[in-house]
């Protein structure tokens, strides 16, 4: 098979961007639904938004191979989300059993937090079928018609399940032990509010991954400081709005054009950066950070500015003022 040719190449990228943002405008007042959806059925905000994520881009494959207009876009979308996580969610439990070894001496108590989460309300070991079908009917009011079409299934299969998840509501949640943060956040926020690109790339290990959710995926420790497009550049930098993009003007209002701050905060069973920024108002949380460390250095780093559902949900539960930055990190095409 020839591989494609440079000329070829040349421009596709701007069409699939273009066709991207086009797709997302479109998508866009869905989106908080969409994450609603997809964080009943996961177990964290942040499995969330990687669900939400994962179903618009799957959502924009399909469009462009299929015949046929989308009659109902909200059940379609909650469709692609439930076979997306049906699929992983088996696939896991497979990989799990397959995994499973003898153990060598007596198990301890299982984390008391494992039984629950989907937004406090579903048990985690309802299947996955069971706990979406309960979700589509009981949070979001679907027909159980519609409730089979996203599940691809029967009304017959659909009441057998609503029947069996109803019955098994999660316990109360019970207080869960911390660790303690790792030292690499302590240095990241360090070097971030001395405002010090060479420190924060030399915390990242050679393999290291950057990036900001829904925008750009970074390797290595080079493109996250590169003062035109790096992430960890535009970070420290105040939020700007211009012809390339950047956060939309109504949801600057109030805001001092002034550098972050960065915090190390705990949150559940974890340790999250916030990203403080000046408003007339006071401080406010426009961001947070999730970090993958080993050691003292830093493999993974997820930036979440760009997800309002999330940065809303963290914020809200940490008790923090915030303000959300939308979804729209391109220019509005006129």
């Amino acid at each position: 098979m020839s591989k494609p040719r440079k000329e070829q190449l040349s421009g596709l990228g701007e069409d699939v961007k273009t066709s991207w943002h086009r797709f997302l405008d479109v998508f866009e007042p869905m989106r908080p639904e969409l994450y609603r959806y997809c964080r009943y059925l996961t177990r964290s905000p942040w499995a969330a938004e990687d669900l939400a994520q994962d179903t618009l881009a799957r959502a924009f494959v399909t469009l462009g191979t299929l015949f046929h207009e989308v009659p109902n876009p909200r059940g379609w979308l909650f469709r692609i989300a439930s076979n997306l996580w049906i699929d992983r969610s088996r696939r896991a439990r497979h990989e799990a059993v397959l995994e499973v070894e003898p153990p060598a001496e007596p198990a301890t108590q299982a984390d008391p937090r494992e039984p629950r989460e989907a937004a406090g309300t579903l048990l985690v070991r309802l299947s996955p079928q069971e706990r979406a079908a309960v979700v589509l009917k009981d949070v979001f009011g679907l027909s159980l018609e519609e409730i089979a079409d996203a599940l691809s299934t029967t009304v017959g299969a659909v009441k057998a399940a609503l029947h069996r998840g109803r019955g098994r509501l999660a316990a109360p949640e019970e207080p869960m032990d911390r660790a303690p943060a790792p030292g690499a956040l302590d240095a990241f926020c360090e070097a971030f509010n001395a405002r010090d690109l060479e420190r924060l790339t030399a915390l990242l290990l050679d393999n290291a991954v950057v990036e900001i959710v829904g925008v750009v995926t970074e390797y290595g420790k080079d493109a996250p400081a590169d003062p035109r497009t790096g992430s960890f550049a535009g970070t420290i930098a105040p939020i700007t709005h211009d012809e390339r993009g950047g956060v939309p003007p109504e949801l600057l209002e109030g805001y001092l054009a002034t550098s972050p701050r960065c915090t190390v905060h705990p949150y559940r069973d974890t340790h999250l950066l916030l990203f403080w920024y000046e408003h007339v108002d006071g401080p406010k949380v426009r961001t947070v950070m999730t970090v993958d460390a080993e050691g003292d250095r830093i493999l993974r780093v997820r930036n979440y500015f760009f997800t309002p559902d999330v940065i809303r949900e963290v914020c809200e539960e940490l008790q923090v003022p915030y303000r959300v930055n939308g979804y729209r990190y391109w220019p509005v095409q006129h």
